[in-house]
């Protein structure tokens, strides 16, 4: 009985152990989403309205979801301090649950955030064009990696129950 409880356990952590794998790959594609979206908004205000960069940023962090959100309102908290913009920017950017490459792509944007509003949006549109290739094929190898994770998850757990019982 005390064998079947323990089968039981192991299998459950594994399921629960996949189950967390999945939630943190479907937070960071979330996260990639938003920043997406918010840079696109954020090249068009600065290009069409003009609109000063902590306004800017405030506003975009309340239209994002969480974790893009406080990315912008941390950065925009900053910036009203009077600290470097470029160095607020790489710090957040840092903290985001993000891939290597769009966490270096964003990053390295906080280096254009000074000058004029051609060279910011041109810096902006890198970034975009580095985060959607990321983002469109993480999306193609998903269904692939989805399947080799969960089959690892499952096996390392039978593994287990088979070597306790």
């Amino acid at each position: 009985m005390l064998k079947l409880f323990g089968s039981a356990c192991i299998l459950g952590g594994g399921i629960l152990a996949r189950y967390f794998q999945v939630a943190e790959r479907r937070r960071e594609m979330d996260t990639l989403s938003d920043l997406l979206w918010a840079l696109r908004r954020m090249a068009e205000e600065i290009r069409m309205a003009r609109t000063p960069l902590p306004l800017l940023l405030d506003r975009l962090s309340k239209g994002c979801g969480r974790e893009a959100g406080a990315f912008f309102q941390e950065v925009s908290t900053a910036a009203r301090r009077g600290e470097d913009l470029g160095v607020a920017w790489r710090q957040a950017a840092a903290a985001l649950p993000l891939s290597a490459v769009s966490s270096a792509a964003l990053a390295g944007m906080g280096n254009d955030l000074h000058g004029d509003e051609e060279n910011i949006c041109k810096a902006i549109s890198l970034v975009i064009y580095s985060m959607a290739q990321d983002m469109e094929e993480r999306t193609r190898r998903q269904p692939e990696e989805s399947k080799q994770a969960a089959a690892l998850w499952f096996s390392g757990a039978a593994l287990l129950v088979i070597l306790l019982i």
